[in-house]
């Protein structure tokens, strides 16, 4: 069962409201949902870190403190001190192969591009741990770059709280690990 949840993004308020940011909006979100302790920033995990209960068993979640691309530093610090297995993880991440507001999880795999991913992947030794992916579409014109760092319009903030909201009301059968939940 999962004990950690981790969610991608970038530090610092430039990067706050991004699309690359949607795994820090959803811990945020989840968060309020769950009725967490306070955000605590640990240096040792280069993270921020906050514990909830869900279904009588603690949850930590934890928004790394480093680039995007050094995520993996946060997580495998993280999990050597509390020797958690890879199948004890759910990393939160933006995902441009899927349509915006689109959501799926899954368990192992590669990066599929997805430099925290990647970090994370290589640094923890292990790709089995499971996926929580949040569609932000591939943008139309432009770099993929500069489309994952725009802020998400006032009409996708709408949408991507709702899907949020979705996914929350899921969270238990995400963490018992059930592969084939279907978000509304």
């Amino acid at each position: 069962m999962v004990s950690l949840i981790v969610g991608l993004g970038n530090p610092g308020s430039k990067y706050q409201r991004t699309r690359h940011n949607a795994g820090f909006l959803f811990l945020d979100y989840l968060h309020d949902v769950l009725g967490a302790s306070q955000w605590q920033r640990h240096r040792q995990f280069h993270a921020e870190f906050a514990e909830c209960y869900v279904a009588g068993k603690k949850i930590t979640l934890i928004k790394p403190q480093t680039f995007m691309n050094l995520s993996g530093d946060a997580v495998q610090a993280f999990m050597h001190f509390h020797k958690l297995s890879a199948e004890q993880l759910l990393v939160v991440h933006d995902e441009i192969d899927l349509p915006f507001g689109a959501v799926k999880f899954k368990k192992g795999g590669g990066h599929a591009g997805h430099n925290g991913l990647r970090d994370i992947i290589a640094k923890c030794g292990d790709s089995a741990f499971y996926r929580l992916r949040l569609g932000i579409g591939r943008p139309i014109n432009g770099s993929v770059a500069d489309f994952v760092l725009s802020a998400y319009s006032s009409d996708e903030v709408l949408v991507r709280d709702k899907v949020f909201g979705g996914v929350a009301k899921k969270i238990d059968e995400l963490l018992s690990g059930k592969l084939n939940v279907v978000f509304d």
